[in-house]
């Protein structure tokens, strides 16, 4: 496992920083099922995906629960670090929903050493900043609750025209059908991707899950 695969500023570090870092990470295999990490008072670490599925989730008072994201491999989880960052309190719960191998950096050897590096600071606050579009993103489909219709729709129309499973398109062109941007259209995309009804690559899109897809078009 390398840990500079996961931290493009890797090479922005000083020699004693990257040694800290590698020789605190831990890795862990992980059973599906298992809780990482569970709420604010839980600094985990952070965790680094090399294998495997992982899930960050939110519980409600009376017990419900809605999914934030999912990690995959070469994922990083920085919520699972959130005590690093000292104006944040997340009540996140992270679970492996898969059998899943991963990297633990624990939050005081990482706070440390990004407290010591610019630019490792300013990565961290990408991440976070990356991640806090994603939630604003969901949560803007759990109030409106149209744009995830529109696309399936789309899709399925597609496939009728192209008379295959398989779409030749780009997200900006979907975009461009639906007047929606490119980052709007490839963040549903992703959380299609995750929920199995589609396949994604460089410009294709396969429809994994036809059904699934109807049932969110409201056919």
């Amino acid at each position: 496992m390398n840990i500079a695969d996961y931290l493009p500023v890797w090479g922005r570090l000083t020699e004693a920083q990257r040694a800290v870092l590698e020789s605190s990470a831990m890795q862990r295999r992980i059973g599906r099922g298992e809780v990482l990490h569970s709420g604010a008072a839980d600094c985990t670490g952070l965790i680094l995906v090399l294998s495997g599925q992982l899930r960050a989730y939110i519980v409600s008072e009376d017990g419900r629960e809605i999914t934030l994201y999912r990690l995959f491999e070469r994922d990083i989880c920085l919520l699972s670090a959130s005590c690093i960052m000292r104006s944040i309190q997340f009540d996140v719960v992270i679970e492996a929903q898969k059998d899943s191998d991963i990297v633990i950096i624990p939050s005081e050897v990482y706070k440390r050493v990004m407290e010591e590096s610019a630019p490792l600071a300013n990565h961290t606050n990408e991440i976070m900043a990356s991640r806090f579009s994603d939630v604003m993103w969901l949560m803007e489909q759990i109030l409106w609750k149209s744009f995830d219709r529109r696309l399936a729709a789309f899709l399925l129309e597609e496939s009728v025209l192209e008379d295959s499973d398989s779409l030749s398109i780009t997200h900006e062109k979907i975009g461009n059908h639906m007047g929606n941007p490119r980052e709007v259209v490839t963040r549903m995309l992703r959380y299609f991707q995750s929920e199995g009804m589609v396949r994604l690559s460089r410009s294709m899109i396969e429809l994994a899950d036809k059904q699934k897809l109807r049932t969110v078009a409201g056919e």
